[in-house]
């Protein structure tokens, strides 16, 4: 067995089972790919993938067992070479980070640019998508740490470390008649058409729980996984938007009015995460400390 059969088996998964793309990923030719996959089938006496003709559909059972011992060796792999990096050359290198939308747009960018003043060779490669995706992103080895509210918390495989604590706040025209309101109450946001995140983003279950718990429902009218279509479509006039604080910005945002929801939720967590048995190099814990502190402030 060579690490090279259990790549290819991996990118296959990550392509979705084509043959094409995964040759294309990793600078092969086809038939390399499906030599590679055939001679590991071989190699352990297992049928790895179901095939429908000459076309590989899915992993088995057993597939799907060697496909995580096989993440867990290419991590090692990668790790081990990090270590002989982080000899040669402390400041150079590639972060990966995986992160919402909501952290890449209005929370990473201050410590972004601070990480490079310290860090410029450093090559940072941010990949955005739900907290789900990210976690499981985190397990493979596929960023180096992933940053959300959801998810990494209750993944056994993952360090996570608490970052920042953050709350809602709704958001509307300039003239809706919330603004004329001391103190907004559950009763009154549920009497407008509400669009705020999707399940799975952003706190959207506790926001859920929240108004279950007080014997109300809002009226969605619209959910997004990005504040930013959120704020576009109150500027529609299709309703009142709920978003986390942290992504009104004063400027950008100055034809929305905000009110603090702080007294209605609970606080919420966003943590940042990455493989227990990932190697970190000196530049990677510099980053996480960073955003636990910028990101506090």
């Amino acid at each position: 067995m060579e690490l090279r059969q259990l790549r290819s088996l991996i990118t296959l998964v990550e392509c979705d089972f084509s043959v094409s793309r995964t040759a294309e990923k990793l600078f092969l030719v086809q038939s390399a790919v499906s030599q590679h996959i055939t001679r590991l089938e071989h190699e352990l006496g297992l049928q790895l993938v179901i095939r429908q003709g000459k076309r590989i559909t899915g992993l088995s059972r057993h597939g799907q067992k060697v496909l995580q011992f096989g993440n867990n060796m290419i991590s090692s792999e990668q790790s081990i070479l990090d270590v002989s990096l982080e000899q040669q050359d402390q400041k150079k290198g590639i972060l990966r980070i995986g992160a919402t939308h909501t952290q890449a747009r209005y929370v990473l960018p201050p410590v972004i640019r601070a990480f490079n003043k310290i860090y410029p060779q450093v090559e940072l490669q941010l990949y955005q998508s739900n907290p789900g995706e990210l976690a499981d992103m985190a397990l493979r080895d596929i960023v180096d740490m992933s940053i959300c509210t959801e998810a990494l918390a209750s993944h056994e495989g993952l360090i996570s470390m608490d970052c920042y604590h953050w709350n809602r706040s709704v958001i509307t025209l300039p003239e809706h008649p919330l603004t004329r309101l001391k103190k907004i109450s559950f009763n009154s946001l549920c009497k407008y058409p509400v669009i705020t995140y999707v399940q799975g983003f952003t706190g959207r279950g506790h926001f859920d729980n929240a108004l279950e718990k007080a014997g109300l429902s809002a009226h969605i009218v619209l959910s997004a996984a990005d504040t930013d279509v959120i704020k576009t479509y109150v500027r529609e006039g299709m309703g009142i938007g709920i978003i986390a604080s942290m992504a009104y910005d004063e400027k950008t945002d100055s034809g929305l009015v905000k009110m603090d929801l702080s007294h209605l939720f609970e606080q919420e967590s966003t943590m940042i995460a990455y493989k227990k048995d990932k190697y970190i190099r000196s530049y990677q814990t510099y980053f996480m400390q960073l955003f636990q502190k910028m990101a506090k402030d």
